[in-house]
């Protein structure tokens, strides 16, 4: 028996979430919607101008295995943190939400990332995110137990910006397939498929990874197309499953000639967009490791999506298990 569902690597980030108006956006140069990867000074200048904040574990991947142990699975994660305050916060966050976290954190500089999110009244975030110690991950951090004895590893596309991270996931990737495990990534933002094209195709064309998800946004950019109904055929040939989200159209889910497609999730109100990607992957995983159709693997995603943009911040603050089970998925 594998002794953990999901492996996930990331980049380990805390995430302070503070609401604006789009004025605010236009006058600091914020790129809306995207994820703008920023230096120390930035970082401080942006921080002395937000208005009040929530400090949350963040990063995407950390998500994910948050969203995977609070629907019961068992939930691995390899990100790098320093030897701070952050670090600490974000330590206690993650194992506290039952993942197995046991990176060894980094002795001096630089600092615990972080990431300033700046939500707007439509609910959309614009991330400016601080490195910091997360570039730091390396083939020294790869647990060569947790890398076999996962059922499915999952990376995020943001990962792939440090090189000594690209080596980890590939060692890591290596560790899975000989054991006969699965690997699975997330393109992550439009911005992150620009910069890394070719790799990402090598990825999945290679068979390095099995499982890709992804939204409308990324998957056109990954083939250049307008056409979603062209990125999709594109992607049914390039990688055993493909999952691919559509906010309020719900998602579809690609395997060879099968489609399956996926309502979103009903919400009263849409609060902050911050996570819904990291916890559509959680779901489905956790769907999918534990041996469900691809149709009840995209409703646990839809429905923990759903969860968290109801509310500020990427971690769900329900059971998730106990919202699965109310809703006749579990």
């Amino acid at each position: 028996m594998p002794e953990y569902d999901v492996l996930c690597i990331g980049n380990a980030i805390v995430d302070i979430i503070a609401q604006c108006d789009e004025a605010f956006l236009e006058t600091n140069g914020i790129i809306k919607g995207a994820m703008n990867l920023i230096d120390a000074r930035r970082a401080e200048l942006l921080y002395s101008r937000m208005g009040p904040a929530i400090e949350a574990s963040g990063g995407s991947a950390g998500n994910t295995a948050a969203g995977v142990a609070s629907l019961g699975g068992r939930a691995a994660f390899f990100g790098k943190v320093s030897n701070d305050a952050l670090g600490e916060i974000y330590t206690h966050d993650i194992q506290a939400q039952g993942v197995a976290f046991d990176t060894r954190p980094l002795t001096g500089q630089p600092p615990t990332a972080r990431s300033m999110i700046f939500v707007t009244p439509d609910g959309e975030r614009s991330m400016n995110t601080y490195l910091g110690a997360c570039v730091e991950l390396g083939p020294e951090d790869v647990e060569a137990d947790k890398a076999s004895g996962a059922r499915v590893t999952y990376f995020e596309g943001y990962l792939w910006d440090p090189p000594r991270a690209k080596e980890a996931i590939r060692q890591t990737a290596k560790l899975a397939h000989a054991a006969g495990r699965e690997v699975s990534m997330t393109l992550s933002d439009s911005f992150c498929v620009d910069r890394y094209r070719d790799e990402f195709l090598e990825l999945m064309r290679s068979g390095t990874v099995d499982i890709v998800f992804a939204n409308s946004h990324e998957i056109k950019s990954l083939y250049q197309t307008a056409s979603f109904e062209e990125a999709l055929a594109a992607i049914r040939k390039d990688c055993k499953i493909a999952a691919v989200t559509r906010s309020e159209k719900g998602s579809v889910i690609v395997r060879g000639d099968e489609t399956v497609t996926i309502q979103a999730t009903k919400i009263k109100e849409l609060v902050d967009t911050t996570g819904a990607g990291d916890l559509y992957a959680a779901g489905f995983l956790y769907g999918y490791t534990t041996g469900r159709s691809l149709k009840e693997c995209g409703d646990l995603g839809s429905l923990a999506a759903g969860l968290v943009i109801q509310q500020i911040g990427p971690r769900p603050r329900q059971n998730l298990r106990r919202e699965a089970e109310q809703a006749g998925l579990l």
